[in-house]
């Protein structure tokens, strides 16, 4: 080797400066932005609202579940019948809070499907859409996915039932065909609904979607992630509700967690990420960005946590009632929050 070209190579403390110099290099260019973007996004000090004195049922959420999950299993495609059978049992179940109930019929592949619908408050309107989808994946009894979701729309038309003099419309919402083959196409109920609300010129305030809300975990590490940065900003232990929109949603994020932060004792976090991330647009809220409408998703965060999503053992059994009765009583503090405001 050359004299010169041994000369120009950094000595040994001469080194240990330069490899400082690289690493300060890299955490300034690289991990600070990065890190300074994932605080925005997952707004770490956002203020919360006050306890709510509302009470939801685990019974009568473990109930719901079962009778969807067991009852009417299986509810996939190709399982008109058992779909039906849902569909009436959901209207029942809102019909007796006092709601507004009607369906929403449409054709999928020469098939009539039927979503449900519940109304509270004015005829006419800005409103507030909440929304869950009742068919379940080929193969597995779908009781956190997302037999949770329905049972906490339910439970939470209950609540709704003793609020008066709303000034903007609620509308309730249990969705079919969520699942492949449909899922992502024109055909989904809720792409149907939310294409429904479009020609009708409907103005929609926000559009919140529960997607499995009733898996909990407490052990360490039970919490997995799609981003290993987004580590320090969540509780590895997988026993907290999670807000989640797209980096066009931060503002209706921002709402929703707000709302519900402090409202139980239930720990609740929110992320804005673009829709590629893996988990950001997998649910009915996806729909609504669709047609130009603010729309976020409320979760457990499915197979970041429950190891059975979309498995033959999601099954009733494995469910937390008492934190899924918690998050519904936190959804419907948002909901009112976002119906009033």
């Amino acid at each position: 080797m050359p004299a010169a070209a041994i000369n120009a190579f950094p000595r040994p403390r001469s080194l240990k400066r330069f490899l400082a110099r690289i690493v300060c290099w890299v955490f300034l260019l690289l991990v600070l932005p990065l890190g300074v973007i994932l605080w925005g996004c997952v707004q770490p000090l956002r203020a919360g609202s006050a306890s709510s004195r509302r009470v939801a049922s685990p019974d009568r959420l473990r109930k719901h579940v079962v009778t969807l999950s067991e009852t009417y299993h299986p509810r996939s495609w190709g399982h008109t019948a058992n779909l039906d059978l849902c569909a009436d049992y959901i209207s029942r179940q809102l019909e007796k809070t006092g709601a507004r109930t009607e369906f929403q019929d449409y054709t999928a592949q020469g098939v009539v499907c039927r979503n449900v619908r519940a109304f509270f408050g004015p005829a006419t309107g800005e409103r507030v859409v909440v929304g869950a989808h009742y068919d379940a994946v080929a193969g597995s009894p779908g009781a956190d996915d997302n037999a949770s979701g329905v049972a906490g729309l339910i439970e939470l038309a209950g609540l709704l039932a003793g609020e008066t003099n709303l000034p903007r419309t609620i509308e309730l919402v249990a969705y079919t065909l969520e699942e492949p083959p449909f899922f992502r196409g024109e055909e989904m109920g809720s792409f149907r609904h939310a294409q429904l609300l479009k020609r009708e010129g409907v103005k929609v305030r926000a559009m919140i979607a529960l997607e499995m809300i009733g898996y909990y975990r407490d052990e360490e590490n039970s919490q997995h992630f799609p981003v290993f940065l987004m580590r320090p900003f969540y509780p590895s232990r997988g026993d907290f509700l999670a807000v989640v929109g797209n980096l066009s949603q931060s503002s209706l994020t921002r709402a929703v967690l707000s709302g519900m932060k402090g409202a139980t004792d239930l720990p609740v976090y929110s992320i804005n990420a673009p829709w590629f991330v893996p988990g950001i647009d997998l649910s009915d809220h996806r729909s609504y960005w669709h047609h130009g409408f603010d729309a976020v998703m409320v979760t457990d965060t499915a197979f970041y946590r429950n190891r059975e999503y979309h498995g033959a053992r999601d099954t009733a059994d494995r469910l937390d009632y008492t934190r899924m009765a918690q998050a519904v009583v936190a959804v419907h503090q948002a909901v009112l929050s976002l119906a009033r405001e």
